[in-house]
C-alpha cells in the first residue's frame, strides 16, 4: 500500500470513529488514542484533567511505542474495520 493510499485510508477511518455514536469498550477506545497519536507524531504527555484517565492514556502510549507511524495507521485501520464496521 503506498503513502497516499494509507494516508486516505487512515482519514477515512478517522472519519468513521468520529462520526460513531455507539459505545466503545474503554480498551478498544485506548487502542485507537495511542494508534492516532503515533500516526499523528504527538508524543504529548496526555492532557486529561483527571489523573486515572491520564495513566491510562499514558499506558496506551507506552504499549504501542516500538510501533511506526506507518504501523500505527494501519492498526487504527485494522482495528475500524474488524472491531467497528463488522459490528454494524
Amino acid at each position: 500500500m503506498n503513502e497516499n493510499s494509507l494516508d486516505k485510508k487512515f482519514n477515512e477511518a478517522v472519519a468513521y470513529v468520529n462520526s460513531y455514536t455507539n459505545p466503545l469498550p474503554a480498551d478498544l477506545l485506548l487502542k485507537l488514542y495511542a494508534y492516532y497519536r503515533i500516526a499523528n507524531k504527538n508524543f504529548n504527555h496526555p492532557g486529561s484533567k483527571t489523573p486515572l484517565i491520564n495513566a491510562f492514556k499514558a499506558n496506551a502510549m507506552i504499549q504501542a511505542k516500538n510501533v511506526s507511524i506507518e504501523e500505527a495507521m494501519q492498526c487504527y485501520i485494522d482495528i475500524v474495520e474488524k472491531e467497528l464496521k463488522s459490528v454494524r
